[in-house]
């Protein structure tokens, strides 16, 4: 069985402008619902993440 490691880097602070912590790039829910994700949304969240990484440059 794998584990999908969290993303958290532990700075953990919301952007005010777009939502995203700037340590991680997640939403609040996102950062929420992690440890009920199965491993395909785990996954997923990921994916969406480094989208959110290379907009913000």
């Amino acid at each position: 069985m794998t584990t999908i490691s969290s993303p958290c880097i532990n700075w953990c602070d919301i952007d005010p402008e777009n939502g995203y912590c700037f340590g991680c790039f997640r939403t609040l829910s996102e950062i929420a619902d992690w440890s009920n994700l199965s491993d395909s949304e785990k996954l997923g969240v990921w994916e969406t993440l480094e989208v959110r990484k290379s907009q913000a440059g």
